[in-house]
């Protein structure tokens, strides 16, 4: 093994701890634990720009070993293949592995889209607004479930588009199913 591959093993080591990591940190705690950043960041810990932050930092490494995996499931026949007729490193990233897993780099993209959307909802307690907060203070707080429940519906709502969307370009992109 050559200096540079173990190099890369060990940046993919460490890389793979900290997706861990913050995979496993819950939004809600996520929030609270990286309010000193998000306030250097945003210049706030309130509000729609202070939840931005905790999004990106909890998203990113749930995609992250979603598209992993994919790539991990590309044939290595076929990369080889693209290997033995002389392309570079990034010319199969880009030519074989982005193009054999699009489908599933697409259907990753929905699944953590409607993560975030549900991380949104939570993202009320730092008072980011959006219908998880209307929710909470104007229905359960207020005892008014159906505030509760309307907000709910159109969370679902939102959700349904999103996986109806994001399963279309599945369809058209997946060459197997064509």
């Amino acid at each position: 093994m050559s200096n540079l591959q173990g190099s890369l093993q060990i940046i993919n080591w460490i890389v793979g701890l900290f997706v861990d990591i913050f995979r496993s940190i819950p939004f809600i705690i996520l929030i609270v634990l990286i309010l000193p950043i998000t306030m250097k960041l945003a210049g706030t810990i309130i509000g729609p720009g202070a939840a931005l932050p905790s999004l990106i930092i909890s998203a990113s490494p749930f995609y992250a070993r979603m598209v992993e995996s994919y790539f991990r499931e590309v044939d290595a026949g076929v990369i080889e293949a693209a290997e033995s007729m002389g392309a570079s490193t990034w010319e199969v990233i880009m030519k074989v592995l982005l193009p054999e897993s699009k489908p599933a780099l697409i259907a990753g993209a929905t699944v953590t889209t409607i993560s975030l959307i549900g991380y949104t909802a939570m993202a009320g307690a730092i008072g980011a607004g959006g219908l998880g907060n209307l929710a909470y203070q104007d229905g359960f707080q207020a005892s008014n479930n159906t505030v509760t429940l309307v907000a709910t519906v159109i969370i679902c709502l939102f959700v349904f588009i999103v996986q109806f969307i994001g399963d279309w370009f599945v369809r058209i992109t997946d060459k197997r199913t064509r």
